[in-house]
Protein backbone atom coordinates (compact mmCIF):
# COMPACT_ATOMS: atom_id res chain seq x y z
CA UNK A 1 0.00 0.00 0.00
CA UNK A 2 1.66 3.34 -0.94
CA UNK A 3 1.44 6.38 0.69
CA UNK A 4 2.45 9.32 -1.76
CA UNK A 5 4.70 12.04 -0.18
CA UNK A 6 5.40 9.92 3.21
CA UNK A 7 8.67 8.51 2.53
CA UNK A 8 12.10 9.99 2.73
CA UNK A 9 13.22 13.46 2.21
CA UNK A 10 14.27 14.00 -1.56
CA UNK A 11 18.03 15.06 -2.33
CA UNK A 12 18.78 18.73 -2.95
CA UNK A 13 15.51 19.68 -1.35
CA UNK A 14 13.60 17.57 -4.03
CA UNK A 15 9.96 16.32 -2.64
CA UNK A 16 9.62 13.47 -0.37
CA UNK A 17 9.46 9.72 -1.46
CA UNK A 18 6.54 7.71 -1.29
CA UNK A 19 6.43 4.81 1.51
CA UNK A 20 5.05 1.21 0.69
CA UNK A 21 3.83 -0.51 3.43
CA UNK A 22 2.99 -4.27 3.21
CA UNK A 23 0.22 -5.70 5.27
CA UNK A 24 0.11 -9.65 5.84
CA UNK A 25 -2.48 -10.88 8.26
CA UNK A 26 -1.70 -13.78 9.97
CA UNK A 27 -4.13 -17.42 10.14
CA UNK A 28 -6.85 -16.99 12.46
CA UNK A 29 -7.26 -20.43 14.51
CA UNK A 30 -11.02 -20.36 13.77
CA UNK A 31 -11.59 -18.57 10.91
CA UNK A 32 -10.30 -18.96 6.90
CA UNK A 33 -11.28 -15.86 4.75
CA UNK A 34 -11.76 -16.22 0.95
CA UNK A 35 -12.43 -12.85 -0.53
CA UNK A 36 -15.76 -11.68 1.87
CA UNK A 37 -16.45 -14.99 2.58
CA UNK A 38 -15.92 -16.31 6.23
CA UNK A 39 -15.22 -20.40 6.48
CA UNK A 40 -14.67 -22.37 10.06
CA UNK A 41 -15.43 -26.08 10.65
CA UNK A 42 -17.33 -26.45 14.22
CA UNK A 43 -18.01 -30.29 16.09
CA UNK A 44 -21.21 -31.86 16.61
CA UNK A 45 -21.53 -35.46 18.43
CA UNK A 46 -23.90 -37.70 16.50
CA UNK A 47 -26.60 -37.45 18.45
CA UNK A 48 -27.05 -33.95 18.37
CA UNK A 49 -26.43 -34.30 14.32
CA UNK A 50 -29.41 -36.56 14.65
CA UNK A 51 -31.44 -35.01 16.57
CA UNK A 52 -30.74 -31.61 15.98
CA UNK A 53 -29.41 -28.74 18.22
CA UNK A 54 -28.58 -25.03 18.61
CA UNK A 55 -24.91 -23.63 18.55
CA UNK A 56 -23.07 -20.57 19.06
CA UNK A 57 -20.88 -19.70 15.97
CA UNK A 58 -18.37 -16.92 16.56
CA UNK A 59 -18.54 -14.82 13.63
CA UNK A 60 -16.43 -10.97 13.05
CA UNK A 61 -19.37 -9.45 14.99
CA UNK A 62 -19.82 -11.67 17.96
CA UNK A 63 -21.66 -15.36 18.67
CA UNK A 64 -24.67 -16.34 16.48
CA UNK A 65 -27.03 -18.99 17.18
CA UNK A 66 -27.98 -21.44 14.94
CA UNK A 67 -30.71 -23.71 14.88
CA UNK A 68 -28.71 -27.53 13.30
CA UNK A 69 -31.64 -28.95 11.18
CA UNK A 70 -31.92 -32.82 12.50
CA UNK A 71 -30.67 -35.31 10.40
CA UNK A 72 -27.91 -32.68 9.35
CA UNK A 73 -24.75 -35.14 7.31
CA UNK A 74 -21.36 -35.02 7.87
CA UNK A 75 -19.64 -31.83 5.92
CA UNK A 76 -22.99 -30.30 5.80
CA UNK A 77 -22.18 -26.38 5.20
CA UNK A 78 -24.20 -24.03 6.62
CA UNK A 79 -24.52 -20.41 5.35
CA UNK A 80 -25.12 -17.45 7.44
CA UNK A 81 -25.67 -14.31 5.02
CA UNK A 82 -24.22 -11.31 5.31
CA UNK A 83 -21.88 -12.39 8.75
CA UNK A 84 -18.66 -12.33 6.72
CA UNK A 85 -16.40 -9.28 6.20
CA UNK A 86 -17.70 -5.94 5.30
CA UNK A 87 -17.53 -4.95 1.89
CA UNK A 88 -14.95 -1.46 1.84
CA UNK A 89 -16.30 0.91 -0.35
CA UNK A 90 -19.24 -0.40 -0.99
CA UNK A 91 -22.27 -1.60 0.47
CA UNK A 92 -23.14 -4.93 1.80
CA UNK A 93 -20.87 -7.96 3.22
CA UNK A 94 -19.70 -11.81 2.63
CA UNK A 95 -21.15 -14.39 4.34
CA UNK A 96 -19.97 -16.98 6.98
CA UNK A 97 -19.71 -20.34 6.25
CA UNK A 98 -19.95 -23.30 9.39
CA UNK A 99 -19.03 -26.98 8.18
CA UNK A 100 -20.53 -29.36 10.22
CA UNK A 101 -17.82 -32.69 11.97
CA UNK A 102 -19.84 -34.94 12.96
CA UNK A 103 -17.91 -36.25 15.78
CA UNK A 104 -18.23 -40.37 15.94
CA UNK A 105 -17.43 -41.32 19.79
CA UNK A 106 -14.38 -43.95 19.88
CA UNK A 107 -15.26 -45.95 23.07
CA UNK A 108 -19.05 -46.37 24.15
CA UNK A 109 -20.01 -47.94 27.43
CA UNK A 110 -22.41 -51.06 27.13
CA UNK A 111 -25.38 -48.97 28.38
CA UNK A 112 -24.91 -47.18 24.78
CA UNK A 113 -24.15 -49.89 23.19
CA UNK A 114 -27.23 -51.66 23.62
CA UNK A 115 -29.32 -48.24 22.78
CA UNK A 116 -27.58 -48.17 19.40
CA UNK A 117 -28.48 -51.98 18.80
CA UNK A 118 -32.09 -51.04 20.00
CA UNK A 119 -31.68 -48.64 17.22
CA UNK A 120 -30.77 -50.66 14.29
CA UNK A 121 -33.42 -53.04 15.24
CA UNK A 122 -35.51 -50.13 14.79
CA UNK A 123 -34.39 -49.03 11.36
CA UNK A 124 -34.09 -52.40 10.21
CA UNK A 125 -30.91 -53.17 10.46
CA UNK A 126 -29.20 -56.05 11.73
CA UNK A 127 -26.09 -56.26 14.36
CA UNK A 128 -23.14 -57.77 13.02
CA UNK A 129 -19.85 -57.04 15.25
CA UNK A 130 -16.81 -57.90 14.22
CA UNK A 131 -15.98 -61.02 16.63
CA UNK A 132 -18.86 -62.94 14.99
CA UNK A 133 -16.58 -61.81 11.65
CA UNK A 134 -13.37 -62.88 12.89
CA UNK A 135 -15.05 -65.92 14.19
CA UNK A 136 -16.91 -67.14 10.74
CA UNK A 137 -13.08 -66.66 9.21
CA UNK A 138 -11.54 -68.72 11.39
CA UNK A 139 -13.82 -71.47 10.71
CA UNK A 140 -13.28 -71.62 7.33
CA UNK A 141 -9.92 -72.60 7.82
CA UNK A 142 -10.35 -75.29 10.45
CA UNK A 143 -9.52 -79.15 9.39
Amino acid sequence: MPLRGQGEAGENGGPSGDLYINIRVAPHKTFKRQGFDIHMETHVSFAKATLGTEIKVPTVDGDVTYKVPAGTQPGTVFRLKGKGVPRVNSAGRGDHYVKVIVDVPKAINDKQKEALRMFMEASGEQYDSAEEHKKSFKDLFKK
